[in-house]
């Protein structure tokens, strides 16, 4: 994973960063990043395998057609996440879980 936190284009966006997609379980990467953004050590933090881990290994080793342009988007943590077939990843504060 890409190790700097891009300044963000809006101010909902906390970090943006590109995933190693050819990583065995990239979603571990995902878990990295919010332990990271909330000063912790990722194993202090709940499994990301009940929210998401099979979908988005998927998105990377299955992926569907390039035209496609896949998309996941899904909450862990207190954050919204947004991972793009590419691996791009953009991390969100999750104002849902927080109101």
């Amino acid at each position: 994973m890409t190790e700097s936190i891009d300044p963000p284009d809006d101010d909902d966006i906390v970090a943006r960063r590109e995933l190693e997609t050819t990583r065995n379980a990239p979603a571990v990467q995902l878990v990295e990043l919010v332990a990271e953004l909330e000063e912790t050590d990722a194993m202090n933090l709940a499994p990301i395998y009940d929210r998401a881990d099979d979908l988005v290994a998927d998105l990377f080793t299955s992926p569907p057609e390039p035209d496609a342009d896949a998309e996941l988007e899904f909450s862990y943590h207190g954050y919204r996440i947004h991972v793009q077939q590419d691996g791009t990843v953009t991390v969100r504060r999750d104002l849902a879980e927080s109101a």
